[in-house]
């Protein structure tokens, strides 16, 4: 009962400062929102202008490839961080644990299968895994999970669909590769995995007692959308960049190989760190490459990017985010030969 009364009068005092702070700068929550959104568009719009006033067929063609892009993609990635946001303010994190199996082996896949139903970003699914595993969830499950949800939820699935119309077979391949990656990593932390290479970060994540679940929902998504809406207008004035600026021969150079072209298209993925929701359109776009190369980058851009090294680093530790992210690397790129070349 003590205990109880001191974690209830910090959780009063904690609140009284937050209040106290919102009081003190009560424009500071309404402004901090549109000044992302500013940073996150004014490039795009400002080198938009620019390339407006060369009416050359270069510049017209990278309007309209980074244009395309944008628009495309905008609404899904609209709807992904909404449901993101709303599974993270309203579904509590016990629900995962209640129902996977309690064999790790079994757990594995039926985690990595679970991201079919439940959307979420990148960045939402390692501060979820690392709640997962504080709540009892076995670690390699977690990961299962962290790889497949952003991989393979409804919104990715409609969007890929979305860029790749009349072609059926790159939703099914992209689905069977995302599973087959985050289930392979998942068996592979149970077998190679130590204890000494994981050290979570406490970290907060979901609803908080007493809190308001709107008010967790609304600071969720403005932060998921904004985050990930600046990297998709990055992605896309690089995918038209792309387009437009990388001579013909080089193209010639990495498409005329299988595997080169492959493993360019996985590289790219890492560096463009494009939101999950948005990847399918900039991989329409590179329209030189074969549908292998093009699935290699659907499959490893929401499972490893520099943004994600980078927040696996930050929770999990260094020596966990550097092994983990070079295996499923390799896991990824594999699976994705194998499946692409087997459906595509």
């Amino acid at each position: 009962m003590q205990r109880t009364a001191e974690l209830a009068e910090v959780a009063e005092q904690a609140d009284s400062d937050r209040t106290a702070t919102d009081e003190a700068a009560p424009g500071w929550p309404r402004t901090w929102p549109l000044i992302l959104l500013g940073a996150a568009i004014v490039p795009g719009t400002a080198l938009y202008l620019v390339g407006k006033g060369l009416q050359t067929p270069a510049m017209q063609a990278w309007r309209t490839v980074c244009l395309a892009v944008t628009v495309q993609a905008l609404p899904f990635l609209l709807l992904g961080t909404a449901l993101s946001g709303a599974i993270n303010a309203f579904v509590p994190a016990r629900v995962f644990s209640r129902v996977l199996p309690r064999r790790p082996l079994l757990a594995v896949p039926v985690a990595g299968m679970a991201g079919v139903v439940l959307p979420g970003c990148e960045c939402a699914s390692v501060p979820v895994a690392n709640s997962l595993i504080g709540r009892g969830v076995t670690p390699a499950a977690a990961f299962a999970f962290l790889l497949s949800a952003p991989a393979i939820n409804p919104v990715v699935l409609t969007a890929t669909a979305v860029a790749f119309p009349g072609q059926p077979a790159m939703v099914a391949a992209r689905l069977l590769a995302s599973i087959v990656t985050a289930s392979v990593m998942g068996w592979l932390w149970l077998w190679l995995g130590r204890a000494e290479w994981l050290k979570p970060v406490v970290r907060h994540t979901g609803h908080q007692a007493g809190a308001s679940r709107w008010r967790e929902f609304r600071a969720g998504f403005q932060h998921d959308f904004l985050h990930a809406g600046g990297f998709l207008v990055v992605g896309a004035m690089a995918a038209a960049t792309f387009n437009v600026a990388v001579p013909r021969s080089v193209l010639e150079t990495f498409s005329g190989s299988a595997w080169l072209s492959v493993l360019f298209l996985a590289g790219l993925a890492i560096v463009l760190a494009v939101c999950s929701e948005a990847d399918a359109f900039v991989a329409a776009s590179l329209s030189g490459f074969s549908p292998v190369a093009r699935l290699a980058f659907m499959v490893v851009g929401p499972m490893v990017d520099l943004k994600l090294i980078a927040l696996q680093t930050g929770t999990f530790g260094r020596a966990f985010a550097i092994r983990f992210s070079a295996a499923t690397v390799v896991v990824a790129v594999l699976s994705s030969a194998l499946i692409g070349g087997t459906l595509l």
